[in-house]
């Protein structure tokens, strides 16, 4: 049976990984997020990650070619009711301002939730903070969606440790939604952005992390161990760091916990992260069905408490 993990203080419950949409309509067709989706949900995954701003970064893409395609696989499938959906704004320009003013909040989510063909969004990330925007403002644009029911539960992603903790004193004070999930980077070779305050901030506050580039662009996969593998892909060049860093010191720990489990060096990736305090579910994506197989895997992983601290301490 699947696993599944509340979502903090909120009601919303997942399987300890969430399926990152950032791919579908980019690096996966119509075809293949189809069949990504589909074998995700018969899997036992719940919850799908994405942006409005997913994929504005491609040569002749606007921005919400994903949620496009999310709610298109929503339409066929009918299986709204079996998944929670996660977007963001923030980061998408347009109708409203930028980032998070309140009429570009307002503006946004009436925009995803065309796209994605539904009245409601599970998890509505700010996808990076704005201090251009009082706090109160935009929290109290936030709440009116959760009022209007076209919300369930407000997240924050790409937020400084001070600006959380402003954030929670503000909507205490004001009487407005919390923030129930966080998602910072993370992952065994990058940790200083939510290891320490922001880690014992969200632990104290019972609010549910989901961390992005959990596989750190795939480096964590073994796919590049020397200089000569950055070249085997547009992400190579920036891995180049990593090699000369810790990173070689913890794909060798991974190695030995690969050799003892029989998991994949993703799978073990994913599980340390499932298994750090705070953490509800990392975030990774697939092109293929095979990959869902694999990443999905790690949930059913337990790693022992010498494996994990073997890891962490690897390179340190």
């Amino acid at each position: 049976m699947t696993p599944l993990r509340t979502l903090g203080a909120t009601d919303l419950e997942t399987p300890p990984l969430v399926l990152g949409g950032n791919v579908f309509g980019w690096t996966a067709d119509k075809a293949t997020s189809f069949r990504v989706l589909d074998a995700f949900v018969e899997r036992g995954g719940r919850m799908i990650d994405t942006a409005d701003v997913y994929s504005a970064w491609v040569d002749g893409h606007q921005g919400g070619e994903s949620e496009r395609v999310i709610g298109e696989w929503l339409k066929q499938s009918g299986k709204r009711d079996q998944v929670l959906i996660a977007t963001k704004v923030g980061m998408l320009p347009g109708e409203g301002g930028e980032k998070l003013a309140p009429a570009r909040i307002a503006a946004a989510i009436d925009a995803s939730l065309q796209r994605l063909g539904t009245d409601h969004v599970d998890v509505y990330f700010a996808h990076q903070d704005d201090e251009t925007v009082p706090q109160a403002d935009y929290l109290a644009a936030f709440a009116r969606l959760v009022e209007a029911g076209k919300i369930r539960v407000i997240g924050a992603s790409n937020f400084h440790a001070a600006r959380l903790k402003s954030a929670i004193e503000i909507a205490t004070r004001e009487g407005l939604p919390h923030i129930h999930v966080l998602q910072p980077e993370y992952n065994l070779v990058s940790r200083t952005r939510y290891e320490g305050e922001l880690q014992n901030q969200c632990v104290e506050h019972n609010i549910a992390v989901t961390p992005y580039y959990g596989l750190a662009s795939g480096f964590l996969t073994g796919k590049y161990r020397s200089r000569n593998d950055l070249s085997k892909s547009v992400r190579g060049g920036g891995m180049a760091e990593l090699l000369e860093g810790k990173g070689a010191a913890v794909l060798a720990a991974m190695d030995s916990v690969a050799a003892e489990t029989g998991a994949s060096l993703a799978q073990i990736a994913l599980a340390w992260l499932a298994a750090q305090p705070g953490v509800t579910a990392p975030i990774a994506s697939a092109t293929s069905v095979e990959q869902v197989e694999e990443l999905t895997g790690s949930w059913d992983l337990t790693l022992s408490k010498e494996q994990l601290e073997r890891m962490t301490n690897a390179g340190v």
